[in-house]
């Protein structure tokens, strides 16, 4: 008699920067996110207040390809924005709704270990690269084991004392894949559209399905641009290195198995 070991289900969310700008929206998202059955995790960026805090400080911040560029003194400024001020306070609300969330960044625990992004025609600064092989899966898991739920923001470490800003959709991803041979893994990357749209005027405008080769002409046809070039390109990495599922969808509509666009092999 053959033995069917069934995956314990896991699912990792990421939230996006228009939601953490709304004090309303984040509580509403998180009210749903403590609903989610099982062990999950929860990934963000920072918003806009990165980007305001550092205007005030008289620093320039620039974005290449919907990423940012990231020296010295922004680096100072994305990590007090994301894994300070947004990270604890995304913690405080989910204590507040009795889900015992943990704070972290990659440095924390060694969870997960980047390389600086090497100059080509872009210099992207103290902007770290990961992979599956970087996460820590095994700290991962006895966190999960405790029924406790991480909360990561996009900063992560060499290993040799630097950091990193990293791309929170990458972060999502590549723990989404790293932890896919253990858990069957739904990866949902929650914002404030419904989903992915023709028409960024249109909320109707749905795109229900998403693969490589019609990604590949939303973004010839300009369709599909800027940020959310990099979060679909993430996504079908995601796809083809194992996680069961990926969708994108409006964060009102977390608990929604219907709701947003779902990207395919």
């Amino acid at each position: 008699m053959v033995t069917i070991t069934t995956m314990e289900k896991l699912t990792l969310v990421k939230i996006g920067g228009n939601i953490i700008d709304d004090e309303n929206a984040l509580t509403d998202f998180l009210t749903l996110f403590q609903q989610l059955p099982g062990k999950k995790i929860l990934v963000h960026g920072g918003g806009k207040i990165a980007t305001e805090l550092s205007k005030k400080m008289g620093l320039n911040p620039e974005m290449v390809k919907g990423r940012r560029v990231t020296d010295a003194e922004m680096l100072k400024v994305v990590t007090m924005v994301y894994a300070g001020l947004t990270n604890k306070t995304i913690i405080a609300k989910l204590q507040g709704l009795n889900c015992n969330a943990l704070g972290l960044t990659g440095a924390d625990g060694n969870v997960i270990v980047a390389e600086k992004r090497p100059v080509t025609d872009v210099d992207f600064g103290f902007v770290g690269d990961i992979t599956e092989a970087n996460v820590n899966t095994d700290f991962l898991a006895s966190i999960l084991n405790q029924n406790m739920v991480p909360v990561f923001s996009a900063i992560t470490h060499d290993g040799q004392g630097q950091l990193f800003n990293t791309n929170a959709d990458t972060i999502a991803s590549t723990i989404a894949v790293a932890l896919a041979s253990t858990y069957d893994v739904r990866l949902i990357y929650s914002f404030e559209k419904k989903g992915v749209l023709k028409d960024i005027n249109d909320e109707n405008s749905i795109i229900s399905s998403i693969n490589e080769a019609n990604f590949n002409s939303f973004v010839k046809q300009k369709i599909i641009a800027d940020g959310m070039i990099p979060k679909i390109s993430n996504a079908l990495q995601a796809v083809e290195k194992g996680v069961a599922q990926v969708i994108i969808k409006n964060a009102n509509d977390l608990l929604d198995e219907f709701a947003g666009t779902i990207v395919t092999k």
